[in-house]
């Protein structure tokens, strides 16, 4: 695979990052641009990892950027969590990332998977047909 516009799990992921960055901006004050800057590391790695991911040569190498995606999106969810009890993040926008997350998630497990079957398959690690 080469197009990463063609994983349904790139598309909601870059929808994610978009609405992250909405319920950034937000929060305010000083003592939370960290965690502003943390959220949207967090989230802008997940579509990212992806893209650098299609590029590889190889369904192994594919899989370990599709788990650098899964531990952003783990990271991104405990960000959420923090801002929530901080209360510097409105609730309604964190029950809509968190679902928004979880889904996501749940798409990269279902994609590493599939690479993950289709590199065994291969028994080289080949990179999956699209």
């Amino acid at each position: 695979m080469s197009d990463f516009r063609k994983l349904g799990v790139w598309e909601k992921s870059h929808t994610l990052l978009l609405n992250v960055h909405g319920a950034a901006k937000t929060i305010r004050g000083a003592d939370y641009m960290m965690l502003r800057n943390q959220m949207l590391r967090a989230a802008i790695s997940i579509p990212t990892n992806l893209v650098e991911g299609v590029g590889q040569k190889t369904a192994r190498e594919f899989a370990r950027f599709i788990r650098i995606s899964l531990n952003s999106a783990n990271e991104l969810e405990y960000h959420l969590l923090i801002a929530r009890d901080f209360e510097v993040m409105h609730l309604e926008h964190y029950n809509t990332l968190t679902r928004e997350t979880i889904e996501v998630r749940k798409m990269l497990h279902g994609l590493l998977r599939k690479v993950e079957s289709r590199a065994k398959n291969d028994g080289k690690g080949k990179e999956p047909r699209s």
